[in-house]
């Protein structure tokens, strides 16, 4: 599956929406990858997870023993990712505003993990996994995301195998410019940020801001 094709799959499944929004980095853009929507047809999240699953396995990141996602955004992902890999999947979620491990979820001292992402803007979702998951002694292997929109890899600073920087991949890359709040041109114009998800009508307010599906 090459990067245009992931891309036209975002556009056709109406979750690339153009608007005034929020990240969950706290940052501003005129783009969100709404991947829920992307995900929501369980056949084309299989195959999108197939394809980054093929290149792990190309890159020689094989045995994955567990896959791990920050929820509530990579739930879904994690899972695809698990199956893929044929391994278990689990996420971190917070709790009293930090990230943690609940459910009974655990995590074995020297099990080789994948952090997985479904959007990779500024890593911090996921580092805060990686962090939860390396403080039970687990091996972090790599970090894979279905669109990375950093413009670079935010985890490269992180230790990984052989002492090397934690490689990222992706299906995809964008490069989607984003803002802080106080810098971001909508404001100033007068405009008021949504958050694609959080709420109910978060869709329908990025409508109404002029934004549509692309």
């Amino acid at each position: 599956m090459t990067p245009e094709e992931v891309l036209g799959l975002f556009r056709a499944s109406g979750a690339l929406l153009e608007g005034h929004f929020e990240l969950s980095s706290g940052l501003h853009s005129e783009r969100y990858f709404q991947c829920a929507r992307l995900l929501e047809d369980p056949r084309r999240a299989g195959e999108l997870a197939g394809a980054l699953a093929d290149q792990l396995r190309a890159a020689d990141q094989a045995p994955i023993e567990l896959v791990v996602g920050p929820a509530i955004g990579a739930v879904v992902w994690a899972q695809e990712m698990g199956r893929a890999l044929g391994t278990h999947a689990i996420f971190t979620e917070r709790s009293g505003g930090e990230m943690t491990l609940r459910r009974g979820f655990e995590v074995r001292p020297g099990e080789r993990v994948l952090i997985v992402e479904d959007v990779v803007t500024t890593g911090g979702s996921a580092r805060e996994a990686l962090d939860v998951i390396r403080e039970r002694g687990a091996e972090i292997v790599a970090v894979g995301t279905i669109l990375n929109r950093s413009g670079g890899n935010p985890f490269a600073g992180e230790e990984g195998e052989g002492g090397e920087g934690l490689p990222l991949f992706s299906l995809a890359e964008a490069q989607a410019v984003a803002w802080e709040r106080d810098a971001c041109p909508l404001c100033a114009a007068g405009g008021q940020a949504v958050k694609p998800g959080s709420r109910p009508g978060a869709a329908a307010a990025s409508s109404a801001a002029g934004g549509q599906p692309a």
